[in-house]
């Protein structure tokens, strides 16, 4: 696969440039990478953002620091607005070489709505500069992998959980209806993907139910929505694959 040429920010007076981008339900970017380091955060809404198979959903409490040249795509499945800061590497002071979330709160908040006004001193702006790289502080929960199969028949069975991750079929009907016996499938799924069929379904079914937490729909509702018969059973599963809590996940807090 081709690797898309970086798309730059606007430089600016100092290290950071701020940019506003509002998004429509269902609205994605193409897969792109910057020259400059990323901190991408929802001023409004919940987005996510894509990094090959993994996948990081980020309502108004968390941000994603994506590294210079690393290819991803941003998008969200509610109307919402992605603020992006800019950081030029040679003024930057953060060295993270992997895609790293990091809480955000009032004051970081705030300071990003500073940094994105037009008109601001250049003094003021690069002192409010200053004060940012001491805000971002790393988050220990792990993003929720969902690795894309290459098999046609394990991608139709993946296409079909991902478009309704509460499909109940077993993995038995998933083969009948690709045409493959069940050992076959079994031996594909962990081929292509590195997982068995139902740890990838439970990684899709979390995945798909993160950005309906962030939105704070009840647990409840959300865990019928992809698959599971009770809340306590969706709860279960989140925190054997996550570590903790839906809600600490969200929030970024630490059991």
């Amino acid at each position: 696969m081709a690797i898309p040429e970086p798309c730059d920010a606007p430089v600016g007076i100092g290290a950071i440039v701020v940019g506003s981008f509002p998004l429509t339900s269902g609205e994605w970017f193409e897969a792109h990478s910057h020259s400059q380091h990323q901190l991408a955060w929802s001023s409004r809404g919940v987005i996510s953002v894509a990094v090959d198979d993994t996948y990081w959903v980020l309502p108004p409490t968390r941000a994603l620091w994506i590294p210079a040249g690393t290819v991803h795509r941003p998008g969200a499945t509610r109307e919402a607005v992605l603020s992006s800061l800019y950081f030029r590497p040679e003024l930057c002071t953060v060295d993270w070489s992997e895609p790293t979330p990091v809480a955000v709160d009032g004051l970081l908040a705030r300071l990003i709505v500073h940094l994105g006004r037009t008109d601001l001193a250049d003094d003021a702006r690069l002192r409010a500069e200053a004060v940012v790289p001491d805000l971002l502080h790393p988050l220990p929960a792990a993003p929720i992998d969902v690795p894309s199969p290459c098999d046609e028949r394990v991608r139709a069975v993946a296409d079909a959980l991902l478009a309704d991750p509460a499909d109940p079929r077993t993995l038995d009907a998933h083969a009948r209806a690709v045409g493959v016996s069940r050992r076959t499938l079994t031996r594909l799924f962990v081929h292509d993907t590195g997982m068995h069929f139902d740890h990838w379904r439970t990684h899709a079914r979390l995945r798909a139910a993160l950005p309906l937490l962030a939105e704070g729909q009840p647990v409840s509702r959300v865990a019928h929505a992809v698959g599971y018969a009770t809340a306590s059973a969706f709860l279960a599963a989140f925190r054997r694959t996550v570590g903790t809590s839906p809600g600490r996940y969200l929030s970024g807090t630490a059991d």
